[in-house]
């Protein structure tokens, strides 16, 4: 049991379900970047080293994590997920931001440096 308790701190995107979505993501202190995919979704898996890669350069600063949508139905219908992948940022409970669709790092750095961004405003950091 040890050993997988290991491999789940080991992963930068942590796979999230519906039992502990409401923990994970709505009530977190930072900023969570959510991809929603599914196994047989060729653009998620090629999407998912550029998630790992940004979950790395934002380790701290945003939570990053998955979900499979064909295991989490409820959560997909929820917020609406009609194709995949859909990465999406959650703040205090809330989306912030979405994005439908395969992109660069640099469209999600965009979205998340944007986000970071009004929260250092907030915290008074220029």
């Amino acid at each position: 049991m040890g050993m997988n308790e290991q491999e789940v701190s080991n992963q930068k995107v942590v796979p999230v379900n519906e039992s502990d979505f409401d923990f994970t993501v709505l009530r977190s202190e930072v900023p969570v970047f959510v991809d929603f995919y599914a196994d047989w979704c060729g653009p998620c898996r090629m999407i998912a080293p550029t998630i790992e890669a940004l979950s790395e350069e934002y380790a701290g600063k945003v939570k990053f994590v998955k979900i499979n949508v064909d295991s989490n139905q409820q959560l997909a219908m929820k917020y609406d997920i009609m194709s995949i992948p859909t990465s999406m940022l959650f703040e205090n409970g809330t989306v912030k931001d979405s994005l439908i669709g395969a992109y660069p790092a640099s469209a999600y750095k965009q979205r998340i440096d944007h986000a970071l961004g009004s929260e250092h405003l907030k915290t008074g950091k220029q």
